[in-house]
């Protein structure tokens, strides 16, 4: 059955009241720090885990994913700190399972490309900004070959770590594509099928977002793409957003509302039944609309409303 999650933002009483009143079924954790212990020892502290799961289920909600400790440039490049970092995350990865978290996402920091096209604000529908990237307004040279192997080889080594803790633990490695996916970054298209072909166990997969992967080629690879790996169970979970234009169609492209974009969400959505995907979607990179403040995203309502709809008839 496919759930909805939604962000952790403050976890404070009045958000997981307003997420549990809309509808959503899961919280997503995106920050490497979220949980107590990890600005101070390098990794979360069990007990803090398990309290914030605790305060978590009290509003019928579950915990869809966490994010470990980051990859940063320094074991890119072999830099003091670096080989602790990969520490952390293998400590970090043992904590979140024992505490009975489904899954995590290891962040690299050198999964996009350095100096990517610059961000414009994008004015769509009653004037709502989101952002937009054209590629004419960068200078984009891919790194060389060699850079480009030495970058794959660092994060085969971190994997070859993460992998076996995961599968002796039972607990899933999701993999979010290069944001923006622009040709030669970690995580593009071809190296998707890469990740696969390196570490073929079932606890490798991703964290399919269908936002960055039509920026990459539009709707026609996001679902060629969620057949491939669907079919394989490999989509653990997703993020579920709209795009208007591509890299590959109009050298750019600009976020917009679920509606709003130049994808058939409900199209996708039945992509995603049909390839026997049963997880989380995310509404993720919800753009601000007139009369949000604080905590209270129209944005956020509308979309998890939205999603609720095509779920409702995807099921009748």
């Amino acid at each position: 059955m496919i759930k909805i999650s939604v962000w952790h933002r403050d976890l404070s009483e009045s958000y997981l009241r307003q997420v549990t009143q809309l509808g959503a079924d899961c919280i997503d954790f995106g920050q490497d720090t979220a949980f107590p212990g990890v600005k101070e020892q390098g990794y979360p502290d069990l007990d803090g885990v398990l309290k914030i799961k605790q305060q978590v289920r009290a509003w019928g909600l579950d915990i869809n994913r966490v994010t470990l400790p980051s990859i940063t440039e320094k074991f890119l490049e072999d830099q003091p700190g670096g080989e602790q970092e990969v520490e952390n995350a293998v400590t970090a990865l043992k904590v979140f399972a024992e505490a009975g978290i489904p899954m995590a996402r290891q962040r690299f920091a050198w999964d996009a490309m350095p100096g990517s096209a610059p961000t414009y604000h994008a004015v769509h529908r009653g004037g709502y900004v989101t952002r937009g990237e054209y590629r004419q307004l960068a200078h984009l040279e891919p790194p060389p070959q060699e850079d480009l192997e030495h970058r794959w080889a660092r994060f085969c080594q971190v994997y070859a770590r993460l992998v076996p803790v995961a599968e002796a633990n039972n607990i899933k490695l999701a993999l979010h594509p290069s944001d923006t996916p622009h040709p030669g970054t970690l995580f593009d298209g071809l190296n998707f099928h890469r990740v696969l072909d390196a570490f073929p166990s079932k606890q490798v997969g991703f964290l399919y977002c269908i936002g960055t992967r039509a920026e990459a080629g539009g709707s026609a690879l996001v679902l060629d793409e969620i057949n491939h790996y669907g079919r394989k169970g490999r989509i653990f979970t997703a993020h579920f957003r709209n795009v208007r234009g591509s890299l590959a169609t109009a050298a750019g492209f600009e976020e917009v509302l679920l509606d709003d974009g130049d994808m058939n969400m409900a199209t996708v959505l039945r992509a995603l039944h049909k390839a026997g995907f049963d997880g989380c979607i995310n509404p993720d990179h919800i753009p601000a609309i007139e009369g949000d403040h604080g905590n209270t995203s129209l944005g956020l309502a509308y979309s998890i409303g939205y999603i609720k709809a095509l779920l409702a008839a995807l099921a009748a």
